[in-house]
């Protein structure tokens, strides 16, 4: 068995698919017998993000970071995210000479553009700098290697694809609902980055359900007073939203996965997309939904054409189990 430090910027109480992953990850890691170490913010003095307080960033004393990786010994060194934590460990490596592994989960030039007008350029020169030294760079799917390796990233790549719990996500009768149908659900931040207006401005029959939370929500609920703002839900409660809803709609241009999708299709729910990195990779017949530049084309093909089987038989090929396994083989060792 082997001794892997994960080190992640992200972490809980954050709500968002790099915890998740992280998280369920880990667990995985642990019970196949890995000695684990996590190094994350919740040790550390922290302060918000200041155009984007719900995300708190921390700034520990580098001896700190340097000392628990020294007294971890660790085998395998893999740096999830590209922050204050991430950039500590990736020195401590780099000062020992370690070889370590990364992966890219977010889109922070397109996020920072939008949220903080930072030129993508900026943004994309530092992060080709940090991930340039990694042994091995991991990345969700296909089409994302592809546009990172459009743009100059040089580190190897290698495939790390997420998972669904199917305890959680599966088809269920679907139960009478207080809303119009269709039922077109969103699950996520309800966030301007996430894109949430192109779902909410939509001229469809039905109801449109969102689940999440964020920081436009207050100022979304004011101007789309049709839609259903149920706040953040989890477990079973979740999953039970899933299955009763008709559609699952993603309108995100900027997500590199979108564990939701899966959740929706292992739900047995098409899903209405974008052509964009993620769905382009997950929604590859009509079956399992429908991908179009015009969102409400998408959703009435998807309505039309998507089978809850066929949803349901996809999303079950995504499981946690496989994705540690992946993590797994992709590790590198420090020397």
């Amino acid at each position: 068995m082997a001794r892997i430090l994960i080190a992640t910027d992200a972490w809980h109480p954050q709500v968002n698919g790099v915890v998740r992953t992280l998280d369920t990850t880990t667990r995985t890691l642990r019970d196949r017998g890995h000695a684990v170490e996590v190094i994350e913010p919740s040790r550390y003095a922290a302060m918000p993000v200041p155009f984007y307080p719900e995300i708190q960033v921390c700034f520990p004393r580098p001896g700190r970071i340097y000392d628990r990786v020294r007294r971890f010994h660790p085998d395998h060194v893999h740096i999830a995210t590209e922050g204050p934590i991430g950039l500590l460990v990736r020195h401590c490596c780099r000062l020992r000479g370690w070889r370590f592994s990364t992966s890219y989960h977010t889109r922070f030039p397109e996020y920072l553009k939008r949220l903080a007008r930072v030129p993508e350029r900026w943004t994309y020169r530092f992060l080709k700098w940090f991930h340039g030294r990694s042994t091995c760079m991991m990345v969700a799917t296909p089409s994302l290697e592809k546009e990172l390796a459009r743009r100059g990233f040089a580190a190897p790549m290698r495939r790390w694809s997420r998972g669904v719990d199917l305890s959680i996500f599966h088809p269920r009768a679907k139960p009478p609902v207080p809303h119009a149908r269709p039922v077109l659900l969103y699950v996520g931040r309800v966030s301007h980055e996430k894109n949430i207006e192109d779902f909410l401005r939509l001229t469809v029959p039905g109801t449109k359900l969102i689940v999440g939370d964020g920081p436009a929500r207050a100022e979304l609920e004011r101007k789309y007073p049709a839609a259903v703002f149920l706040g953040y839900r989890k477990g079973s409660d979740l999953g039970e939203l899933y299955a009763a809803a008709d559609l699952f709609v993603f309108p995100s241009r900027t997500d590199t996965f979108g564990i939701v999708v899966i959740e929706a299709l292992a739900s047995g729910l098409p899903v209405a997309a974008y052509p964009a990195t993620g769905p382009i990779d997950t929604i590859t017949n009509e079956k399992l939904g429908a991908l179009d530049d015009d969102l409400g084309k998408a959703a009435q093909k998807a309505l039309a054409t998507g089978d809850p089987a066929a949803c349901a038989a996809e999303g079950r090929t995504y499981t946690w189990e496989s994705c540690t396994s992946q993590f797994e083989s992709n590790l590198v060792r420090i020397s």
